[in-house]
């Protein structure tokens, strides 16, 4: 097995973050197996989908939609309503498996992998790639 950590600057406004590149730059040459993609923080999360066409913009809409930024959350610390940052992970999770063939993400036409974070406490997060080889 392989790791490495990544540091991402993701700011101070909820984001989704196109970090495929960073994978596919981290496999080496005749790698065949799997990437795992981990976050390790409560409060964001890996997703594999479509950017650039609406759908990472469709994706922030769901989840202000779904955990609004208020003060109805019991976990309150940090900014208003910064406990819903800390359920985002129930519902993205903080990992994502993508196969890899000869040095290769097999990912679909469209699918990107990102970094999705609604803490705007927290404005850089690390992001941890290994690949195991099958």
């Amino acid at each position: 097995m392989r790791t490495e950590t990544f540091q991402f600057r993701t700011g101070d406004r909820p984001v989704v973050r196109d970090i495929t590149d960073t994978c596919a730059q981290f496999l080496q040459p005749g790698d065949t197996g799997l990437l795992n993609v981990f976050v390790p923080h409560a409060t964001a999360g890996v997703a594999i989908l479509e950017t650039g066409a609406g759908s990472d913009d469709d994706l922030l809409a769901a989840l202000r939609d779904l955990l609004p930024a208020d003060d109805r959350w019991r976990h309150r610390h940090g900014s208003a309503g910064h406990g819903r940052d800390h359920v985002l992970p129930a519902l993205v999770a903080p990992y994502a498996t993508v196969p890899v063939l000869d040095g290769r993400l097999q990912l679909g036409t469209w699918q990107s992998v990102c970094l999705v974070d609604t803490n705007v406490d927290n404005a850089v997060r690390t992001v941890r790639l290994s690949f195991l080889a099958g």
